[in-house]
């Protein structure tokens, strides 16, 4: 197969960035097994490398189209003995998808906007491999070579609830916490699901409208963390009928506030913060009688059928519970998203954030030290949040870097012992590379590159999924 160059997003009229450049979909799916690699893979690594984004196949008005309204493809690299055994691109399939391939429908009695194939994250749990989505089209479970298997319950409540795009698996307790709403109830649900994946504890969360927009949430070892934000569902759009991903607007009627729950359930603490968006969580902890929430926020309006059109920054929010107050801290006031954790700090203190400066934004990312002409508008940054310095890995300006996932170095002792992976595009080769940087070893080249057949567009979210011990 040859290699398939990017678009060209100054050609011809530019009806809509996101079906264009690095953001193009791909138009087949593609099986490519013992792929070349630049460098050395660490042998200690073992398992898949997943990550989802929107793939739409076929569009009736570009115009019109939302990116976040595209069909869901997953896209996979499988690593074993210092080997890339396969590459995988494969489209999660909802009714619409197996009508566009030909395929025959499986039985459904969805509701046709609830027959979403996901397209936000994909995760593990229980052993098996999910599809996320985002206000309550349920998950899509995959099978280890990403075949869909079907939409199915993960984290589905009585209230038709399920487990969400931004669910937070806790190491310590194997359980995977999901904040899910559904637009038009006035009202969300903090689901918790055991290591077995069975629903163990479900509590309704009212809130301020019918229309709330939820996409992320954070998680301490004491409290679950809601925001209340600007960007709501519109009740004229939902009540036309317009799907919820495209009935999304900012209101500047409505305040912003951040709520404070027990973990274990119960009433729900609000505070009242700027009329802020927030896109991610990178992680909370528990401080005495505070909060310590590291989150992407912007102040500026957020556009939702243009994510890029307001650049977010990275802040600390700390939610003093005692004095009933919030006060914010910028960490890094340069433009960035996609952020994570080593997993097994997710609701715990943790010294080290990682981030992504990616085309989303087009903008330079000044580098502290360099000279004033060296920036990046593509990279990866390491945040020590107890030294309150960053590290760069900057790729090439054409090149496309999302979400970066850490995997931690089995056996490691050190919290950022383990390795960064992320796809990004390969100007040279017209193609993607499946990158692995060395977190200890950040700012320098990467330990291994692996080279796909095929380009990779510009996604959203993903996960490391270790081989089991």
């Amino acid at each position: 197969m040859q290699p398939q160059s990017v678009p060209d997003p100054r050609s011809g009229a530019r009806e809509n960035r996101y079906l264009e450049g690095v953001f193009a979909p791909v138009t087949e799916e593609v099986t490519a097994y013992d792929l070349p690699v630049t460098g050395r893979i660490p042998r200690e690594l073992s398992g898949r490398y997943l990550r989802i984004g929107p793939n739409p196949l076929g569009i009736d008005d570009p115009a019109a189209h939302i990116w976040a309204a595209g069909t869901g493809m997953v896209h996979g690299v499988r690593i074993r003995d210092g080997r890339a055994e396969w590459y995988r691109n494969r489209w999660v399939r909802d009714s619409n998808m197996l009508d566009a391939l030909g395929e025959p429908r499986r039985p459904n009695s969805l509701e046709p906007w609830m027959d979403f194939a996901p397209n936000v994250n994909v995760i593990s749990h229980a052993g098996r491999i999910f599809a996320l989505a985002e206000a309550g089209a349920l998950p899509y479970e995959l099978s280890d070579e990403l075949d869909t298997v079907g939409h199915c319950d993960l984290g589905l409540t009585a209230e038709g609830f399920s487990a969400n795009a931004h669910s937070k698996f806790d190491a310590r307790t194997g359980e995977l916490h999901s904040l899910a709403y559904i637009p038009g109830k006035a009202y969300a649900e903090h689901i918790v699901t055991d290591a077995t994946g069975v629903v163990v504890r479900v509590t309704r969360i009212p809130t301020a409208s019918d229309t709330p927009y939820m996409h992320d949430f954070a998680l301490t070892e004491n409290h679950v963390i809601l925001y209340d934000t600007p960007l709501v569902y519109s009740n004229e759009a939902m009540a036309a009928g317009a799907r919820p991903d495209k009935a999304l607007q900012w209101d500047h009627d409505h305040p912003g506030r951040v709520g404070v729950m027990p973990r274990s359930g119960g009433a729900v603490r609000w505070l009242e913060s700027t009329p802020a968006h927030i896109s991610h969580t990178l992680n909370a902890h528990d401080d005495g009688s505070s909060v310590v929430v590291d989150l992407i926020t912007t102040d500026a309006p957020a556009d939702p059928a243009d994510p890029g059109s307001a650049p977010p920054t990275l802040d600390r929010w700390t939610l003093d519970l005692a004095g009933d107050r919030l006060s914010r801290q910028r960490i890094d006031d340069r433009p960035q998203d996609f952020p994570r954790v080593n997993e097994s700090k997710v609701s715990r203190p943790y010294r080290y954030g990682y981030s992504a400066v990616s085309a989303l934004y087009d903008l330079p990312f000044p580098v502290d030290g360099q000279h004033p002409d060296e920036t990046f508008s593509n990279a990866l940054v390491k945040h020590d949040l107890l030294r309150g310095t960053t590290e760069v890995h900057g790729f090439a300006a054409d090149a496309a870097v999302g979400e970066a996932v850490f995997a931690a170095a089995p056996g490691g002792h050190e919290e950022d012992d383990g390795y960064l992976m992320a796809y990004v595009h390969n100007p040279d080769r017209g193609a993607a590379d499946l990158v692995i940087v060395a977190s200890q070893d950040f700012a320098s080249a990467p330990v291994a590159r692996v080279h796909l057949p095929v380009r990779v567009p510009l996604g959203l979210h993903g996960n490391w999924v270790p081989d089991p011990e």
